[in-house]
């Protein structure tokens, strides 16, 4: 089946392995895993646990969420805005580009139509009705993060993308042209229209399928313009490397942390919330935006705990916590740094959404048709 992807081959291979990253058969992790990240007396989750929905899996009913269309005819005055599209899909205008982070349309983390973690809220804007991007990052080949449906409707469009090393076999295989691509080694960058893309380690893995595991590379981005610079953590542990970006490639206006999918069984491969405050202290950044939750139940926690957890500790946070809606776009530099919860109100608790926004109720999925071809 095409969903499940491509083995990379040739002279992408042979770059591969030439990466100081590759361990003889697949990549690997680089640094030592950080004592107490992996609770070794948790259990790791069985598939039962995760066909069956915990308590608080999936909200009770769609997330407030607004149309960022008007807000992106305008330019943003500060040079630098991000709208938060669900899961880890960004859009992010820094100095007159645009560019779009995991892009998930999908209806499904999965291979396969009928089986898998089903999205409980579509995105705020269809993909049809997106504004042209400049270019597509990808941080590694994990159904959440690279969605087939999405990239085969991205194909039509010519856009441009940055990768990290081997994913580009997914993405040529699904009709993107090979001069499109762009694949990176941590440290590696490249540049578009004084935008410069440098692909940053991360504490992961990879792989589509049970014998594809780590067989291309996982990375963080950094996004970096003469004004601005946003870090895009992809999917990651925490790891002593994030002082290593701060140095090489700090200071930041705005990090982008994974905050969901977190087990104390896999706590060295996914940050969660308080592991993600641990991360941008070591980062830095002034302000900090939770990624990676409000789309798909990928944990066995309860879909708002992430960012109760988040709320709780915004006293304490090292940058300023911006909690926004799906589609609200933001400009870091003018966020007041105040924390409403909107997330309370989708389950019945007294707060009301604020006026503007609107309930999208779960039954919606994207509109991207499945499959495409």
């Amino acid at each position: 089946m095409k969903t499940f992807g491509f083995l990379p081959a040739g002279a992408r291979l042979e770059r591969m392995r030439a990466s100081p990253l590759w361990a003889g058969a697949s990549f690997r992790n680089r640094h030592p895993i950080l004592p107490g990240l992996r609770d070794p007396r948790a259990p790791m989750p069985t598939w039962k646990e995760f066909f069956r929905d915990p308590p608080g899996g999936v909200p009770r009913r769609g997330l407030p969420a607004l149309s960022p269309l008007e807000a992106w005819r305008h330019l943003p005055d500060s040079g630098l805005r991000v709208t938060w599209l669900g899961h880890s899909t960004v859009l992010i205008e820094v100095d007159g580009l645009r560019i779009l982070t995991d892009p998930v349309w999908g209806p499904r983390a999965s291979p396969l139509r009928f089986v898998g973690p089903k999205r409980f809220q579509p995105v705020p804007v269809r993909l049809r009705a997106m504004p042209s991007v400049d270019l597509v990052i990808i941080s590694h080949d994990h159904y959440d993060h690279l969605d087939y449906p999405t990239i085969r409707a991205l194909a039509r469009s010519g856009v441009p993308f940055v990768t990290s090393l081997g994913v580009g076999a997914h993405l040529e295989g699904w009709g993107i042209a090979p001069e499109r691509i762009t694949e990176l080694d941590w440290w590696e960058w490249t540049e578009l229209r004084g935008v410069r893309i440098t692909a940053a380690p991360s504490q992961h893995f990879s792989g589509r399928t049970l014998k594809t595991r780590n067989s291309t590379l996982w990375s963080s981005f950094v996004v970096r313009s003469p004004r601005h610079a946003v870090f895009f953590s992809g999917d990651t542990g925490l790891t002593t490397q994030y002082q290593d970006i701060r140095v090489r490639l700090g200071p930041f206006d705005l990090a982008m942390l994974e905050v969901g999918a977190w087990n104390a069984a896999w706590g060295d491969m996914h940050l969660g919330p308080e592991n993600a405050l641990k991360a941008v202290a070591l980062l830095e950044a002034a302000v900090f935006l939770p990624i990676h939750w409000g789309t798909f139940r990928l944990g066995l926690h309860a879909w708002d705990q992430p960012a109760e957890v988040l709320y709780s500790q915004a006293a304490t946070s090292p940058a300023r916590l911006l909690m926004p809606r799906l589609g609200e776009a933001i400009e870091p530099a003018r966020a007041s740094g105040e924390v409403v919860p909107w997330w309370r109100s989708v389950d019945g608790t007294p707060e009301e959404p604020p006026a503007d926004a609107t309930v999208n109720p779960p039954a919606i999925v994207a509109e991207v048709p499945w499959p495409l071809d």
